[in-house]
């Protein structure tokens, strides 16, 4: 007997219609020998018209966040009934439990909240009576005793760090796509979908800008070892399974293209090249809860240096006034913004053992006449920033280049 713990999003329980039918599903699963938990997330549209009806209080409801998270939970808490109902409906015996019941334990940083463990005794007893356990995504409880959120895409660190708690044998996520590509396919109508993808490479698209899965339940499933079947909430087609990597993953040089057009850049002109400058800015930013993330200094001449880098496109003009304080401050000449860039990634475990990637992305590119303003690079990653106009284009032509609508034993790599 294996246990399973299937996680359907917003869109798969959106209507009654679609609640009765992840019920059918649910049912499915368990009738085939398994036991079976089941997260899920609030109906859609639902978290939205909650922090609508919050605005309509307060213009600015995210200043008392505790009573936002107690608003916020409440959407899951009207799915996991109707779904215990429906399963109920159909021949099963359920129980519905909400993040504090389970419970699951988080720190105490409201709308954002981690996870910190899992209690799993009630959800253990509930299976061992036979029942499908039907859980509340999105959502935990602190040391208070308080409500907490996980921010959004928590319901699939809710699914993983359950199935992490109760060793579970694997988690299913079902979703309104049927499993991961290797771009966005609304962009390259030549992107293939993957059969299985490591945890290092969904990482890293995760973090680039893939939306597929929530970062923070893709370094769950790695920590514990969990392996994660993304599949599609409408079919019954195998999707993409995350899990630990392997040889045949290896022969896959690229196993992805991801863009990022929610980024700016700010370059801070002629800053005193001086131990401690760095630290100070960075400092200065960090302290604001804006992250940065690709980070450029020029070489210095005559002591003073050029330092670029990004920031989330919300944060830019906060981010700006921070820097034009900075260079007062420093002594730097000026900064200087631009909000119209892309980041543009490949990603490839296979990377590590291959010479002539980042040549070959930046030839394709400069086929192209796509400029290349700045770079980083990882064991697994290449990332560049270049106009946003560019950005649909250079995700076709680095598809194109690593023959990505191949499987890897039919490319022909030079």
């Amino acid at each position: 007997m294996a246990l399973v713990v299937q996680k359907f999003g917003g869109t798969s329980v959106g209507t009654v219609e679609r609640i009765q039918n992840v019920a059918h599903r649910v049912i499915a699963t368990k009738r085939q020998g398994n036991q079976v938990i089941v997260v899920v997330s609030a109906m859609s549209g639902d978290t939205d018209r909650l922090l609508n009806l919050a605005r309509q209080i307060d213009d600015r409801p995210e200043r008392n966040e505790r009573e936002l998270d107690v608003l916020l939970a409440s959407g899951e808490q009207v799915t996991i009934a109707l779904l215990a109902l429906a399963i109920e409906s159909q021949g099963e015996k359920a129980r519905s439990l909400l993040g504090h019941q389970v419970a699951i334990r988080t720190d105490r940083d409201h709308t954002r909240a981690r996870i910190l463990e899992i209690d799993k005794q009630r959800v253990q007893s509930a299976l061992d009576e036979g029942r499908i356990v039907v859980v509340a995504g999105f959502q935990g409880v602190d040391e208070e005793g308080d409500l907490t959120t996980l921010g959004r895409g928590g319901s699939d660190t809710s699914a993983v760090a359950v199935a992490a708690g109760l060793r579970a044998d694997v988690c299913d996520i079902f979703t309104d796509v049927d499993g991961i590509y290797t771009t966005d396919p609304n962009l390259c109508r030549t992107a293939r979908k993957l059969d299985r993808i490591s945890y290092d490479e969904m990482l890293e698209l995760a973090s680039l800008g893939a939306k597929v899965l929530q970062i923070r339940s893709v370094e769950f499933a790695k920590k514990y070892g969990i392996p994660i079947h993304v599949r599609s909430s409408f079919s019954d087609a195998e999707g993409t399974l995350v899990c630990r990597e392997d040889e045949a993953m290896e022969k896959a040089i690229v196993s992805g293209v991801a863009y990022n057009k929610n980024e700016a850049k700010i370059t801070m002109i002629g800053v005193p090249d001086r131990p401690g400058i760095a630290a100070q800015v960075f400092s200065a930013i960090a302290g604001k809860g804006i992250v940065v993330d690709m980070i450029i200094q020029n070489v210095s001449e005559e002591g003073l240096t050029d330092l670029t880098f990004t920031v989330p496109k919300d944060d830019f003009q906060r981010s700006m006034a921070i820097v034009h304080n900075l260079c007062t401050e420093i002594g730097a000449k000026d900064a200087v913004g631009d909000e119209r860039i892309a980041k543009i990634s490949i990603v490839g475990i296979g990377m590590r053992t291959h010479a002539r990637v980042a040549s070959r992305m930046f030839e394709a590119l400069a086929r192209e006449n796509v400029n290349i303003m700045m770079i980083s690079t990882s064991e697994i990653k290449i990332s560049c920033v270049i106009a946003e106009k560019y950005t649909e284009l250079a995700v076709r032509v680095l598809h194109d280049e690593f023959q990505l609508d191949r499987s890897a034993e039919e490319r022909e790599y030079i």
